[in-house]
């Protein structure tokens, strides 16, 4: 497999969609490999550099975009940037994988616009916005402000949701895992 195909699941924070991906990469048969995204953010617990991010300063951000270091990126909250090297997808199909994506909702569109025929594009939707934030105050990492925030953002980003190939409802976890796998298997095959 000299190029894999690109699995992209997009959502409103708290939607599940990280718990999906993190199913779906246990599953031996489906040959994924997670792509690192680059952040500008800082660590939140207990998250690894080059394992759940490629942290960089806002200036290391700003010089790889200037070099057109990104396949896709983007200014998510203010002096918050999000992007996918274009280096972290070579080194994933080099391996012979197929690259599986937890991206926010413009980035993973634009992943779609660029590979329209190698990527299958999955918004994970949440049953409700109340349902939504009552799983990032589940959480416990950020601000009442920030989970605002974020919930105000998820009214925008639900929009987008047709736009994508797939809507999956993340109602019963149990239902979107299989969904999700199911899904995936299908289009690698």
């Amino acid at each position: 497999m000299e190029k894999g195909k690109l699995i992209v699941f997009s959502a409103p924070s708290g939607s599940g969609k990280t718990t999906i991906v993190k199913h779906l990469l246990k599953q031996i048969d489906l040959n994924l490999e997670f792509s690192i995204s680059a952040t500008s953010r800082d660590k939140r617990g207990d998250e690894i550099n080059g394992k759940d991010y490629y942290f960089l300063s806002t200036q290391e951000f700003i010089q790889h975009i200037k070099k057109d270091d990104f396949l896709e990126w983007e200014e998510v909250y203010r002096d918050n940037f999000y992007g996918t090297l274009k280096s972290e997808i070579e080194r994933i199909w080099s391996l012979g994988k197929h690259v599986i994506f937890d991206i926010d909702v413009s980035g993973g569109l634009r992943i779609k616009r660029k590979f329209p025929e190698q990527t299958l594009s999955i918004f994970v939707k949440p049953p409700s916005i109340d349902e939504l934030k009552i799983r990032l105050k589940k959480r416990k990492t950020e601000s009442d402000d920030k989970i605002n925030m974020r919930v105000a953002k998820a009214s925008a980003e639900l929009a987008t949701a047709p736009l994508f190939d797939i809507i999956i409802e993340n109602d019963r976890l149990n239902d979107a895992l299989d969904e999700a796998y199911g899904l995936v298997k299908n289009f690698i095959k």
